[in-house]
């Protein structure tokens, strides 16, 4: 599967999740539009992570609350782990990031 199927994959995957909760708020948000917002926020850096040759994005879990991102899961380097961040980091919605990214040794 080619990296733009995988990015649409993952897209049509979010929009069946929001589609299905008919957008429950969860998680303390206090409505319904922070909770889209997030889901977007949270396709949009999982897109970026496929279309970018050097994260694994089926490594990378990646949760979005009010506009913080967190990642967790492994990287294979530093490098990856930062570009992992970077990539976040400059996504359209995103205000902060928590990296938890553990690096494999």
């Amino acid at each position: 599967m080619n990296n733009f199927a995988r990015a649409l994959a993952i897209a049509a995957l979010a929009g069946a999740t929001l589609a299905g909760t008919g957008c429950a708020v969860y998680r303390g948000q206090e409505t319904a539009g922070a909770y889209v917002d997030d889901a977007a926020i949270t396709t949009a850096v999982k897109a970026k992570f496929v279309e970018d040759k050097t994260v694994d994005a089926s490594a990378i879990k990646v949760e979005t609350l009010n506009g913080t991102v967190q990642l967790s899961g492994f990287a294979k380097s530093g490098a990856e782990r930062s570009q992992a961040e970077y990539l976040a980091r400059n996504t359209k919605g995103v205000r902060a990031v928590k990296n938890d990214l553990a690096v494999r040794q």
